[in-house]
């Protein structure tokens, strides 16, 4: 069953080994970068690929593969893909505007803004934001995904997915433990939309694109299922129900026998607030280094929202971590994004200054890991000096 990527999932990825890793300057081999990227995106069935490093005034800008299986279009640099989950760090940040022109409090009890919410008198703004509500995630739920199998083009709005997650049961108390749910953000979408009289699309086109110049990057209308051009198809193996490809269906797939399924206008609605931002690797680099570096919000909220940071497995301090809409993955700070057809990871290293990006047009591999976190774990190896 799938849903928009949770960090929790790259606990596996990022290991603390990475924590402390130093970052060389800029690669000294970009043959040897080419050769690695091609080899996973061949050997994991992967149509095309963007990837951009960025470390001050040096950038590295690269395509792979194909945007578009039919056609054998080439993969462009410039391509506008889904953005998934990364766009919850575009909710978090206006959420945390609003707190600071104290519209909103992080102690808010989120009943003060929604009825029939399991522990809505416990539960507070910043749980939203840091996933510790305890709310269910509605896109966790069988009959959910397989209406996206079944209707991919279903406009969803967002109070329908908030009682689908509202219905279920709550986990467990608010605060006491991590759990990645979709329904978090789309309350905190709704909120937003309340607060500021406006669309989301528009409020995220007046509180980050504009101020930004990220002028390929974009919050779709919540029925709109089309992308800018010039974009990359987007694929997927499997179904949202069942991603799992056997042992000989991998075989095939990675041998081209077994081609994945074109979902680039599978409707983004039911991702909403949670994952439905589009854009490209120009722009997300530029934007990832605003949200980690400072820029969005005033310095005291900056600082408070980077040390809100916590190990999602409190048994692992060093696990892959998150905060208020922000993920720490080994070294680098961002976020990663999937749904069906994209995969995305984009981070920054305060630290050194290393900024990368990594776009495919493929959810999940056969052999079921996140295509572009698997291709993220090796940059950030192959960009660490030798010991």
């Amino acid at each position: 069953m799938r849903n928009l990527a949770s960090v929790v999932c790259l606990l596996a990825l990022f290991s603390a080994s990475f924590v402390s890793t130093c970052y060389a300057k800029w690669p000294a081999n970009q043959d040897a970068l080419v050769e690695k990227v091609e080899q996973i995106r061949r050997d994991n069935a992967i149509p095309g690929v963007v990837v951009l490093l960025r470390n001050g005034d040096h950038q590295w800008l690269q395509a792979f593969g194909v945007a578009d299986l039919k056609t054998k279009q080439p993969m462009q640099t410039d391509m506008a893909f889904r953005a998934g989950s990364n766009t919850k760090t575009m909710t978090a940040t206006v959420i945390l505007q609003l707190v600071q022109e104290g519209k909103l409090k992080l102690e808010d009890k989120v009943s003060k803004f929604f009825d029939n919410v399991p522990q809505g008198d416990e539960v507070t703004i910043a749980d939203l934001l840091d996933m510790r509500s305890g709310i269910a995630n509605y896109s966790e739920i069988k009959s959910f995904n397989q209406t996206l199998d079944e209707q991919p083009d279903k406009t969803y709005s967002p109070q329908q997915l908030i009682q689908l997650g509202i219905e279920q049961k709550a986990m467990f108390k608010p605060g006491s433990k991590y759990f990645y749910s979709n329904t978090n953000y789309v309350m905190l979408g709704v909120l937003i939309e309340r607060m500021t009289e406006m669309p989301l699309e528009e409020v995220f086109q007046q509180r980050i694109f504009t101020p930004l110049k990220l002028t390929r990057t974009s919050m779709p209308a919540k029925d709109d299922n089309q992308l800018p051009p010039p974009f990359a198809h987007g694929y997927m193996f499997g179904t949202n129900v069942n991603s799992e490809l056997t042992e000989q269906e991998q075989k095939q797939a990675v041998a081209g026998k077994l081609l994945p399924s074109d979902m680039t206008l599978a409707n983004p609605s039911w991702a909403w607030a949670a994952g439905a931002a589009i854009s490209t690797a120009d722009d997300l680099a530029d934007y990832v280094e605003v949200l980690i570096g400072g820029g969005l919000l005033d310095e005291s909220m900056q600082a408070k929202r980077l040390a809100s940071i916590r190990p999602a497995n409190p048994d692992d301090p060093q696990s892959a971590g998150y905060g208020l809409g922000i993920a720490q993955m080994g070294p680098m700070i961002g976020h990663d994004g999937s749904l069906p057809g994209y995969q995305s990871f984009m981070g920054h290293d305060p630290k050194t200054g290393l900024t990368m990006i990594v776009l495919t047009n493929l959810q999940d591999t056969p052999g079921g890991e996140m295509a572009a976190n698997v291709i993220a774990k090796d940059l950030i190896q192959m960009m660490a000096p030798a010991k």
